[in-house]
């Protein structure tokens, strides 16, 4: 019997987070949890597999609030430092379990040997330092993490290559303003779509809120849940009440069955 799959989203900000420092913008003045947002970063789980995509600056404080005591693997959609300047805090997983395993295309580990040399300079290791064990990937190449079978899809982010994943009928592309169509045919009986909508304004690098409902409806999934949003968006509870039957704003926390 398949195990279900739980997704949990860890933060659903963009680069700066929500509140933004010293913003007086209403939505950074909101009291609604909701409209609080950790950079974007998501969990999934099955009965005996954690899997994390991407650790930003807030992973610490995303895993005290949704403890789990092993990873099997940390994914990691692109270089930006939203994504990944929370490497370093995987050290009380690797004291308790070792080797920590990443995945992530040879231009992502490039990147991260030079912000992190400390961790991966092999002529001199530091104790106490996490030791991380690299798998290179690509798109259209599935890879597993345990019974877990992930796809990555390539979407283009102002120039550069992000890679979002496809694991059974979830798909979580981030970070994205064009995909291929080659690609969108990989996206075919999705239950569960994840998308990033940046604000209601168009942007360079990322789809707007209708950008990213007309992307959602081309590739049908049963729901389309929308993530690394700005404070500009508006409150979540606002835009929430607009969208399309089938279209969610995520929020930190939310857990979904898949």
């Amino acid at each position: 019997m398949k195990s279900s799959i739980k997704l949990t989203f860890l933060g659903t900000g963009t680069s700066q987070g929500i509140p933004v420092i010293g913003s007086n913008h209403p939505v950074c003045q909101s009291k609604d949890d909701k409209d609080k947002r950790l950079r974007s970063s998501v969990l999934i789980r099955t009965a005996d597999t954690n899997t994390i995509i991407d650790c930003g600056p807030d992973f610490r404080q995303q895993l005290l609030r949704n403890p789990v005591d092993r990873l099997d693997a940390i994914l990691i959609t692109h270089e930006h430092a939203d994504h990944t300047m929370g490497l370093d805090e995987i050290r009380p997983f690797f004291f308790r379990q070792g080797d920590m395993q990443f995945y992530a295309t040879a231009k992502v580990f490039k990147a991260l040997s030079q912000r992190f040399d400390y961790i991966f300079d092999k002529d001199y290791h530091y104790p106490g330092v996490p030791e991380i064990t690299k798998n290179f990937i690509d798109k259209n190449v599935s890879f597993k993490v345990n019974e877990l079978s992930f796809l990555p899809i390539e979407v283009d982010h102002a120039g550069m290559q992000v890679l979002g994943f496809k694991v059974d009928r979830l798909a979580y592309i981030t970070d994205i303003k064009h995909i291929e169509e080659d690609q969108i045919d990989l996206l075919n009986n999705l239950e569960v779509l994840v998308i990033n909508a940046l604000r209601n304004e168009p942007h360079h690098s990322h789809l707007s809120l209708n950008e990213a409902i007309e992307l959602g409806k081309r590739i049908g999934a049963k729901k389309t849940y929308f993530t690394h949003i700005s404070h500009t968006m508006g409150f979540h509870k606002e835009v929430s009440k607009n969208l399309p039957s089938g279209f969610f704003l995520a929020y930190d926390n939310l857990t979904i069955d898949i």
